[in-house]
């Protein structure tokens, strides 16, 4: 699976563990950056370009999937979500990343470099990442539902 990661300065260390255990699973990994540590960078100048690439895939039929990372990546995460057809959806545990996956569709997930060891956070985006959409009608329903406003700022038919 294509797999764009992107960060900052405060995700940069688990970020280069992930490019790295990643690859070594098998995935395709763009490391949308960056590529040398910054304290003063700003986070939405890697994670919207990485969400961009992530829905230009969508829009092509390659379902890829995303990781931001921030120190906490709340912020990763909202920037996320403002490009359309992006669902970030930020995990602490396990089963928070399974249902974000499982529930919501999301094809982005994002995680606090500064809130977990880096084998906690590997587990989080490995359980991310093996999690399926399960296509229940009630879940497809909602995420319709949040589509259609997306576009038209309406969530009624």
């Amino acid at each position: 699976m294509r797999v764009h990661i992107a960060t900052d300065h405060a995700g940069m260390e688990l970020s280069a563990h992930l490019v790295k255990h990643l690859a070594e699973a098998g995935h395709e990994v763009i490391d949308h950056g960056p590529a040398e540590y910054d304290a003063e960078d700003d986070y939405p100048d890697f994670i919207i370009p990485a969400a961009e690439a992530l829905a230009a895939d969508w829009v092509a039929g390659e379902q890829s999937l995303g990781i931001v990372l921030g120190g906490s990546g709340n912020g990763e995460q909202i920037a996320a979500n403002k490009v359309k057809g992006v669902r970030a959806a930020l995990a602490w545990n396990l089963e928070t990343a399974q249902l974000a996956r499982e529930h919501n569709n999301a094809n982005v997930l994002g995680l606090g470099g500064r809130q977990h060891s880096l084998e906690e956070a590997t587990g989080i985006v490995d359980a991310f990442l093996a999690a399926e959409w399960s296509d229940a009608e009630r879940h497809a329903r909602r995420i319709r539902k949040i589509a259609r406003y997306e576009s038209t700022g309406t969530i009624s038919a």
